[in-house]
């Protein structure tokens, strides 16, 4: 039997657990069935009381769950050992300034660098910073951040890259890649929401070079659904692709937009189930 949590995928069982913590009849379906599908949203609980109670669970949030945020993403680069900017990360305001008095002669980046708070996609709460008064700045607002709970940050190599970055999409063993290219020459952040464009085409080399490191990077942490940003420096002669962040949500426009995005995940879903050996009813 598959069940399914997902609401656009219809299974053998279907249950809605959105907006609601799993229960006792959420724990027996589990527990019944061959295979389980979570929607992409769901909570850390539901996750793993259905890893814990099921062999085969789609998608593999392990490393979402294991490495949160953004922080968590820079520590998983590490220890597989993949290409990425040089980075430091901070759990608080406090943690920064025990380790740098201001800017001293070991401060790790030369301006520009980049800010990133812990959380937020596609763009959001990432900075360049030009100067220490911007600096300044952004520690207030970290500061406030903090004064609600949420707390952490980043600060990261500032890499050249013609305003562009690569997504690399990943839909179980389906990988799909295009660039977003910021027209825009003062803009920093080349996502779809800050104005840029899809691009498919161009450098098709650098595209395959990335799409083989995101393949042997999801063999390595079982990552199976998820888009990656990939950086390549427009000022080194070498191409090597960089791997800047991990958005278990992603946008679909360059996907077709969500209807083709669900027939993506629909056919890449019952291929998944296939090569278990396991037979949806209702087929």
């Amino acid at each position: 039997m598959i069940l399914s949590f997902h609401p656009c995928f219809v299974a053998d069982k279907n249950i809605i657990c959105a907006g609601r913590s799993p229960d006792a009849d959420d724990l027996a379906a589990i527990k019944a069935a061959d295979a389980v599908v979570l929607h992409q949203g769901c909570y850390k609980s539901l996750y793993k009381m259905a890893r814990g109670n099921c062999a085969n669970v789609f998608p593999d949030f392990d490393a979402k769950f294991k490495y949160p945020g953004k922080i968590g993403q820079i520590k998983l680069f590490q220890e597989k050992g993949v290409a990425h900017p040089k980075t430091e990360t901070f759990s608080s305001i406090e943690n920064y300034f025990y380790h740098y008095k201001e800017f001293s002669d070991q401060f790790p980046f030369d301006f520009p660098f980049v800010f990133k708070f812990d959380w937020g996609g596609e763009g959001e709460n990432v900075y360049l910073i030009k100067s220490a008064a911007e600096l300044h700045d952004i520690f207030k607002k970290a500061k406030l951040y903090e004064s609600t709970g949420q707390a952490g940050f980043l600060l990261q190599e500032y890499i050249p890259s013609q305003n562009r970055t690569l997504r690399v999409v990943v839909i179980n063993r389906k990988i799909i890649t295009y660039w977003r290219v910021l027209r825009d020459s003062k803009g920093f952040c080349s996502n779809l929401s800050q104005g840029a464009v899809i691009d498919f085409d161009s450098d098709p080399d650098m595209q395959k070079a990335a799409l083989t490191s995101v393949r042997d990077f999801c063999g390595k942490t079982g990552i199976n659904l998820a888009g990656f940003d990939i950086l390549f420096s427009s000022d080194t002669e070498i191409k090597e692709p960089l791997f800047l962040e991990i958005n278990y949500f992603f946008g679909r426009n360059g996907l077709g937009g969500s209807e083709k995005y669900y027939l993506l995940l629909e056919a890449e879903i019952r291929k998944w189930i296939k090569r278990l050996g396991l037979n949806l009813m209702n087929s």
